[in-house]
């Protein structure tokens, strides 16, 4: 029986989102360069008793691949003048998700889930209530939520964001600005 028999489903999931969060190990520019300015060994000359061997003709290495464009940017802050309309509720907040009471995964699913739907619906602005922590110190999905939002799962749905107005739930909060599918 292999190790992976041994997870449940829940664990599975977990495993995946670790693995898929992972980063492949970057070589240093400085190995790059020592391996491509090696001058090639030269040639042996012949010995006289043996026939001329064909001299072997090594590839140049292929340069480094370019980073592939992304088709959108990575969300930014909100215009003050939109974060201001937003505050103001001249602009209309669509929707809004309330995170309270969700373990980290769970929030992020409901979140990323909730942001999709926004985006099919045809929703300029949502608001995402991820609560300020216990004790006032800043809780998980809180200090998450940043990095859900910036992750390129969410970069073709979400525009911008920034944080809410006292009324909407102030630190606690967030400003979604969605893009148009």
């Amino acid at each position: 029986m292999s190790r992976r028999d041994d997870l449940s489903p829940d664990d599975r999931r977990i495993w995946a989102r670790v693995a898929g969060s992972a980063t492949p190990h970057r070589r240093r520019k400085a190995l790059l360069a020592s391996t491509v300015d090696e001058p090639a060994p030269a040639p042996k000359a012949p010995s006289p008793g043996r026939a001329a061997a064909r001299p072997v003709q090594i590839a140049p290495p292929a340069p480094p691949k370019a980073a592939p464009a992304r088709a959108r940017g990575t969300p930014e802050e909100l215009e003050p003048r939109r974060q201001r309309r937003l505050s103001r509720e001249r602009d209309p907040i669509d929707a809004r998700i309330d995170l309270h009471g969700y373990g980290r995964f769970q929030a992020q699913d409901a979140l990323t889930a909730f942001l999709v739907s926004a985006q099919a619906r045809g929703h300029g602005a949502v608001l995402v209530i991820t609560g300020q922590g216990r004790r006032g110190g800043t809780g998980v999905i809180k200090s998450s939520v940043h990095e859900w939002l910036t992750a390129p799962a969410l970069r073709g749905v979400v525009s911008g964001f920034a944080p809410a107005a006292r009324k909407h739930g102030g630190d606690g909060a967030l400003y979604v600005t969605i893009r148009r599918a």
